[in-house]
């Protein structure tokens, strides 16, 4: 099974622990070893089917943000704690920046997730805003300024979160949006525009 990046480090320290636990008191070295299995689940990297056209989404979850701002259209997709948090890349281009912001972990599908920490991937036509939610405290890009990346390709993931939003390119108006909010996506896969 392939892992998302910093998969080990999360999930190491409760492993570890788990073993010297079994023999002490096993309750507890029981529930170590469950969030440690856990936490390797939660950071599978399964492959992919990418689309062979249109915008695919970026992440694995619910449409949770269809709107126009500043004439462009956004789309944002909740995942929950059962989808995958590899996130990949809505259509090709050339990185133009990778920009952290830190800010408030609020409720990733909440109005208060605007001020919420986010790495910003800006290309030559998109952006796309990884965003940290309540429990999200670590958010991994995978790609540089300069890097190229191709159409369902992996461009980082979030560790125990949250919410990844697309702005489409400006040619892409309301009616080129193939999805509604609350309508369940797949990461490369499901065609949003």
């Amino acid at each position: 099974m392939r892992l998302a990046s910093g998969a080990r480090r999360y999930a190491v320290p409760p492993l570890a622990l788990a073993v010297p636990l079994l023999f002490v008191f096993a309750p507890a070295g029981l529930a170590c070893a469950a969030v440690g299995f856990f936490t390797l689940w939660f950071h599978r990297d399964p492959e992919r089917e990418i689309a062979d056209s249109g915008v695919v989404a970026p992440a694995d979850g619910r449409v949770s943000v269809c709107r126009t701002e500043s004439g462009r259209v956004r789309v944002g997709v909740f995942m929950n704690v059962s989808d995958v948090h590899v996130n990949r890349a809505p259509l090709g281009g050339v990185v133009a920046s990778v920009d952290h912001r830190l800010g408030a972990h609020r409720p990733a599908f909440s109005k208060d997730s605007e001020k919420n920490e986010r790495v910003r991937i800006t290309t030559d036509s998109y952006e796309l805003d990884l965003i940290a939610g309540a429990f999200a405290r670590r958010i991994h890009p995978s790609v540089e300024p300069g890097d190229t990346v191709a159409r369902g390709e992996r461009v980082g993931h979030i560790s125990f979160g949250s919410r990844v939003d697309v702005l489409l390119p400006p040619e892409y108006g309301r009616e080129d949006v193939d999805v509604a909010v609350g309508e369940q996506v797949t990461a490369g896969e499901t065609v949003i525009a």
